[in-house]
């Protein structure tokens, strides 16, 4: 794992760290890619550089045409948005598509895209959006647009005393109307197979401007520049869709993977395409109205640190406060999963992939839902935690907790704290959950005994 884990405390010290270490330091904000990146060997930084409790990092302003996000901001804080809901609604319909509300709470928009895969699902809107990075160092800052910054698969044209910002894009306008689709093998926790990002403007009925994105069917994202040009100055019938969503197919660039082949893929496109732009015409916004995020009572954004920089190596210790109780122990270069588990001997928290895929990890981290196999131990430093342990109360079980063993939903058991821990959070958002929202909050938990109806039963019975 990592020798130094720093938590600076403004941009200016960090941008200096980055100068100082250079390619031994990675930045860390959500480290939902980067530690699995660590986990598989693919990157081995002897620092972490630590910005997800840096003052001031996670605002969504409108400045004039433009929207401005800070480097910290979570795909759940762009869901919950309603600023970007009227003015960046493919975006939105993005962040939503990413991982379970756990990677949403910790997973930043910056992150996905420095991480430059094809497949990841916010590049697309905001390439559509005519998005630029603004990068910094020691030696100045640069604005970078889109279609300079991606290189190539996991490949930018950032520097490695470089760090992201901000990312900004032209606000929709109220003649533009937008969407996003994707495609994936399964409803959540899925990587994208196809995904499409389309923007169009309108002059009365007449479409003056028109832009389309695609995901994962090429290097880096793509734009369909013939697709687009056949759409300007025609109205939104059958025919100029199917003609659009056809020429959009034919710029693909797809590869055979295990995902799908590239022929698959190929078609895809054309129904994504369709899908979406028949969507726009017939004004379909399909976000949930009260999306569940499982940050609870909390506004879903992570308390800033108000202490002096703080430097972890793996003989610190780490003093945080867990399940209400002042708890100090070593292993401050593991995950919190196993910081938790080895160190603190909380061992009701379980690991079941590591990869924030499971559920089996959740935890609360200052109130806020979480995958703690992709948070770094000393991320919890003077920070409170709370585990499956902690849930009861000093005399009685939590009411998610009795209404499990009333229902019988229990099973084997291994999975069980963190559709518990999970359920709980939603309690706290939505005291009487439909079955929609209790599908929502579970969406990042996986159950290998396949038994999810008497998990939803319980939930949903815990909340009458």
């Amino acid at each position: 794992m990592w020798n130094t884990y720093i938590q600076p405390r403004s941009v200016d010290e960090a941008v200096q760290l980055l100068a100082q270490y250079g390619s031994d330091a990675r930045i860390i904000n959500g480290g939902t890619d980067l530690l699995i990146e660590i986990e598989r060997k693919i990157r081995s930084p002897r620092v972490l550089i630590d910005l997800s409790r840096m003052p001031g990092l996670d605002t969504i302003r409108e400045d004039g045409d433009h929207i401005r996000l800070g480097p910290s901001v979570t795909h759940n804080q762009v869901v919950g948005s309603e600023l970007l809901r009227q003015l960046a609604y493919p975006l939105v319909r993005a962040c939503w598509e990413v991982g379970a509300p756990q990677i949403r709470n910790r997973g930043t928009i910056a992150g996905n895209l420095v991480t430059a895969s094809p497949a990841n699902d916010t590049i697309v809107p905001l390439w559509a959006m005519g998005a630029e990075v603004r990068l910094k160092s020691a030696r100045g800052e640069r604005v970078v647009p889109f279609s300079n910054f991606f290189k190539g698969v996991r490949k930018t044209a950032m520097e490695p005393d470089e760090m992201v910002v901000q990312v900004q894009f032209q606000k929709m306008s109220p003649k533009d109307r937008g969407t996003f689709i994707k495609l994936g093998l399964r409803r959540a926790q899925a990587i994208s197979v196809v995904s499409a990002a389309v923007v169009l403007e309108f002059e009365d009925m007449e479409i003056s401007n028109a832009w389309i994105a695609l995901g994962a069917v090429a290097p880096t994202i793509i734009t369909c520049g013939d697709a687009e040009q056949a759409m300007v100055g025609q109205y939104l019938s059958d025919a100029v869709i199917q003609e659009a969503s056809e020429l959009a197919a034919q710029e693909a660039k797809p590869i055979d993977d295990v995902r799908g082949t590239a022929d698959y893929r190929r078609e895809m496109v054309r129904v994504c395409v369709a899908r979406a732009i028949r969507q726009i015409r017939d004004n379909i916004y399909d976000l949930p109205a009260k999306p569940i995020m499982l940050w609870g009572a909390t506004d879903g954004h992570f308390k800033p640190h108000d202490h002096a920089t703080e430097t972890h190596t793996a003989g610190d210790m780490i003093e945080t406060r867990v399940n209400g109780e002042k708890m100090t122990a070593m292993g401050s270069d593991k995950s919190l999963l196993r910081f938790l588990r080895e160190d603190l001997h909380l061992a009701g928290t379980k690991e079941g992939c590591a990869e924030g895929e499971c559920g089996a990890c959740t935890v609360y981290l200052d109130g806020i839902a979480v995958m703690s196999c992709l948070v770094p131990a000393a991320r919890a430093h003077h920070a409170r935690v709370d585990t499956i342990e902690g849930l009861r109360g000093e005399t009685d079980l939590h009411p998610i907790q009795q209404k499990f063993i009333e229902h019988g939903a229990a099973q084997c058991g291994y999975c069980i704290p963190g559709f518990v821990m999970s359920g709980a959070k939603l309690l706290e958002e939505n005291p009487h959950p439909a079955k929609n929202d209790v599908e929502q909050a579970i969406s990042g938990n996986l159950c290998r005994c396949t038994g999810y109806y008497k998990i939803m039963d319980a939930i949903q019975a815990a909340g009458d």
